[in-house]
Order: C-alpha cells, then structure tokens, then sequence
C-alpha cells in the first residue's frame, strides 16, 4: 500500500487476519501506519525511483490517498505489478474535471459546472448558474482543501492566471450529505454498504449515520445503482466512495447529485468497521486481491461514527478509561498521530436500536477525547 496515513494503518489488522503481509511506502517511519505496520520502508510517493523499488517486491500495490503523479504510476504499470485502481481508474479520483466529465457522459447527476480558465470564463458561468459559485483546484484537494465559495471572479485572482483550469460548479440547495460506498474486484464482482448520511463541519465529517435515516427507498436503490454503475464503467477495483448532495427536483420528488469520487477506503465507510460484517479495509484487501467479497450487510439497526479532531488534549491513551467505563458498547480507533487542532486522530463507533441516544454516545465520547467536555 503506498501511502501510511490512517486508512493503510486500519488496513493492517484486516491483512493480518487474512494471512496477508501487508507492505506500506512510508514518507516517514513514524507516520500513523508505520508504527503498526511490520514492514514500512520510507520514501515518497512522488519518488519514482523508490517507488518502483518498492512495487517489485509486491504482489499488488494498492493506495491509502489519490495524490500519486501520472508518470509514477505510468512507471509502476510498465514495470509489470498489478495496481488497483489501474492508473486508468485513478484518474477520475486525481482530476476532478476529467470525473466531471465523464460522470456527464454516463448521465449520472452531477451539479453544473465548467471549465474556467480566466476571469471573464467565470463571470460568464456565475451569470449563468447564479452567485455564488463553487470553485475547486481539478488536483489535489480533499477535507475542504482546494475548494472555495465565491461571490466574483476577483475572489479568484491567484487561481486564474491562464496557465491551468480549474472547475466551477453551482452551489447546489441539498437537504443532506450522502454517500454510497461499494467495492469491486478485478473479476467483476460487486457489494455495495447501505447509503449514509454524512454530517460535515467546515469541510470535514464529523459525523455518519448508517444507514442515512429516512432516506426514500427509491432513492437510496437510484443512488447505490449509480455507484455501482460508476465502478463498473470507470473500472475501478477495490473501495469507491461516492459522495453526493441529496436534492429535491422541481416537482418535490427527492434525487441527488454526485460531488467528489475517492478510489479507497473512505471516512464515511469507518461505520463498517464495527456495523458491517465485513468492514470496507477488509473488503478493499479482498478486492485488490481479487478474493470473493464478504458480507456488507450492517449488523444493528443503526451505526453511527463520530469522527475525534485535534484540540486541547495532546495525550489521548488515558481518556480511554473513563470512556470504556462510562459506554462498554463503543469502539474507540485512534490513529497514532501527534495532536494539532482540526487534525484527524481517530474515531467512534456505537451501534444499536435507538439514533438519538447512540448519535449522543458517540457525540459525548468524541467530545470528552477531544477536551470540549471533562465528564
């Protein structure tokens, strides 16, 4: 797995459960997955030389984030070890004007947008759509990274200066956050989670409810068709994420529209990991592995995950009493990593028969460890 943040750490005991030795390209030796992890070699992802060296003693190099450049993985695919996704798949994860535009082609519902090069491309498409606009760098965004709502395009001065595009969309009226998580292996087979409701906080999730609540049936088999379907065309393997608003149509009839692809494990799927008989890390081993898919049936009525952000607390291992204490229900993941404000340490799971008592459980114990409470 390159990459050794979060995801490639929680995709260690799966592996180890499968008997499978599990590899991760390090950028350095005390990131989150290195410290678990029984083989971490250093190097960065954008060193194609180390790269290489590191594909070929894999039997499948498989990623943790989206943010490998075109030629390293051009290099690795040449060298002849199976990647999944391919490069090919990758792309509309890594570009999000190419994923624009193939998602139109397919006719799966997507905000409008268009491609802006200068001032005068956006004024154009603000008149449009109307003020404001999403604005969004086409690479290398994530977390509210990279996108900003804007009322001109002089809000845009130091991102149109003509050399490179960046994507425009209408700020779209949504009632809620969806996503639908599914995987696909190299031979075709396909499993798709329950569609969530995701609760964001300044451009982060803080919060799954699984599966969304009152979610209208139609929709929720329209949205879970339309991520397997992206799998499908687009041919990606292992793990994709497919956020989406959910809208209400002119008529009042409830849809949605597709916002942002990721072609790995994915915050709104840590549900799994506790409410799913198989959790999307070992899900997305299988797949890359090409191994039969297991169960993504949920295990308790609901699910609800709590994502722990970095605040007061700089020591976070002793909060561990008082919560397993106060809630031996709940699932408490945390990442290994030094404490900055905003910072995504960890997370918890609670599930059973009651939302509202299970979204306060897992409020309360993201708040205690993050030091917003003390009891």
């Amino acid at each position: 797995m390159i990459g050794s943040g979060q995801l490639a750490r929680m995709s260690v005991g799966p592996a180890a459960e499968l008997g499978i030795t599990l590899s991760v390209l390090s950028t350095e030796s005390t990131d989150s997955a290195a410290l678990v992890a029984a083989h971490a070699p250093v190097g960065h992802h954008t060193d194609r030389e180390r790269v290489l060296e590191f594909a070929r003693h894999c039997d499948v190099v498989t990623f943790d984030h989206e943010h490998v450049p075109p030629d390293v993985l051009e290099a690795v695919a040449e060298s002849g070890v199976p990647m999944h996704p391919t490069p090919e798949a990758l792309r509309y994860a890594q570009d999000k004007l190419a994923m624009r535009v193939r998602l139109s082609e397919m006719q799966i519902p997507c905000p409008r947008w268009a491609r802006a090069l200068t001032a005068a491309d956006t004024e154009e498409f603000g008149a449009e759509v109307g003020w404001p606009v999403v604005a969004k760098t086409p690479r290398g965004g994530y977390d509210g990274k990279g996108v900003r709502v804007v009322g001109s395009a002089a809000e845009l001065g130091d991102w149109l200066d003509g050399s490179s595009p960046i994507l425009l969309e209408e700020k779209v009226e949504f009632v809620r956050e969806l996503a639908v998580l599914v995987a696909r292996s190299p031979s075709g087979q396909a499993a798709a989670w329950p569609v969530v409701e995701t609760v964001q906080t300044d451009g982060v999730c803080t919060e799954v409810l699984a599966p969304a609540p009152g979610l209208d049936r139609g929709l929720a088999a329209g949205a879970t068709e339309a991520g397997l379907r992206i799998a499908g065309e687009l041919g990606v393997t292992g793990v994709l994420a497919v956020e989406m608003f959910e809208v209400v149509d002119p008529s009042g009839r409830p849809g949605f529209v597709v916002n942002e692809l990721a072609m790995r494990p994915h915050n709104s799927g840590h549900w799994t990991m506790d409410g799913a008989v198989t959790g999307q890390f070992e899900q997305h081993l299988r797949a890359v592995l090409d191994l039969p898919l297991g169960s993504p049936a949920p295990r308790d009525r609901w699910t609800v995950m709590a994502n722990v952000l970095g605040g007061e607390i700089e020591e976070l291992y002793s909060t561990y009493r008082h919560l397993m204490a106060r809630d031996p229900f709940l699932k408490v993941h945390l990442y290994g990593k030094a404490v900055r404000p905003g910072r995504k340490l960890g997370h918890v799971n609670v599930g059973g028969t009651d939302l509202a008592d299970l979204r306060e459980r897992a409020r309360h114990a993201a708040d205690y460890l993050q030091g917003v409470i003390q009891e």
